[in-house]
């Protein structure tokens, strides 16, 4: 009987095993995939592919450099790094601004009343961008924005700041009051309890909130393509897709453009993985 449950524990722990390794196989297949292609030559990604000894998924010659000199020398895709990266902390700074104080008024001064509010308002982010490009379209050409990086900056919080609203609003009801009633009794405001005691607790949640917003931003194409239309001016989501190739359908330089872009935020959301979950998750714990 004891080996028998010996056995069966085994073989839970290698299914639980082998179905682990097959998830991160298939989360860092698309990583390799893209560093593959990034650093093959030409001959090797197109003409290589008619070989009946060719294999896609290794190096079959020597890798080589000359998609990221393309893409680096050749295009504009470091100035759309770069109005990414403004339109991206612009975006983050106003989120962060009217977010943090509505999600905790909906947390702390509204009652049974905050969490409806704040499911309404989340109920915003869902609204699909193809409902909303023609009306803000309107609004970005009588202020005069068309073709300026001011348009995403004026367009983007209408969906970041919702979201994050609702986030930040479940993770303020995680942190206990007796903490802030607490602080207010030693003499500070209910300002001065929420800025001093609430925002150094409420860290996790601010940081997730702040890396998503950002994220949301760069993988936006319908705002980019209805407000931007010079390439010096487009941004990463965009300027690759529309921009990158002309005659040629260069998926070196592409492949180039996604690692360079995705791996820096891949390696983030590894390093700050527990305070992303605990971001995320905070809302379901009661204070």
């Amino acid at each position: 009987m004891r080996e028998r449950r010996l056995v069966v524990r085994v073989v839970k722990r290698a299914a639980l095993y082998l179905a682990a390794l097959g998830i991160t196989l298939l989360a860092v297949f698309p990583f390799y995939w893209m560093f593959v292609t990034a650093f093959k030559e030409d001959n090797d990604l197109y003409v290589g592919a008619t070989v009946r000894t060719h294999i896609p998924w290794i190096f079959n010659e020597p890798p080589t450099l000359e998609h990221f000199h393309y893409l680096l020398r050749e295009t504009a895709y470091l100035a759309w790094v770069r109005n990414t990266a403004v339109v991206g902390a612009a975006v983050v700074a106003i989120t962060l601004l009217l977010a943090v104080p509505a999600g905790y008024a909906l947390a702390r001064l509204t009652g049974r009343w905050g969490e409806r509010l704040g499911i309404a308002i989340f109920l915003t982010y869902l609204v699909p961008p193809t409902l909303l490009f023609i009306p803000f379209s309107r609004v970005v050409a009588v202020l005069g924005l068309q073709n300026s990086l001011w348009a995403l900056v004026l367009v983007y919080p209408t969906f970041t700041i919702p979201f994050c609203t609702w986030l930040l609003m479940g993770f303020f009801r995680s942190i206990p009051r007796d903490i802030e009633e607490q602080a207010m009794i030693d003499g500070y405001s209910r300002l001065g309890a929420m800025r001093k005691v609430v925002l150094p607790l409420a860290i996790s949640g601010l940081l997730t909130a702040a890396f998503f917003s950002f994220t949301l931003v760069m993988q936006d194409f319908v705002y980019a393509l209805t407000f931007i239309s010079s390439v010096g001016k487009m941004t990463v989501s965009l300027g690759i897709p529309v921009a990158l190739f002309r005659d040629v359908f260069n998926w070196g330089a592409m492949m180039a453009a996604a690692l360079i872009t995705s791996v820096p935020i891949a390696i983030v959301y590894n390093l700050f993985i527990d305070r992303f979950i605990a971001g995320l998750t905070a809302g379901a714990v009661k204070g």
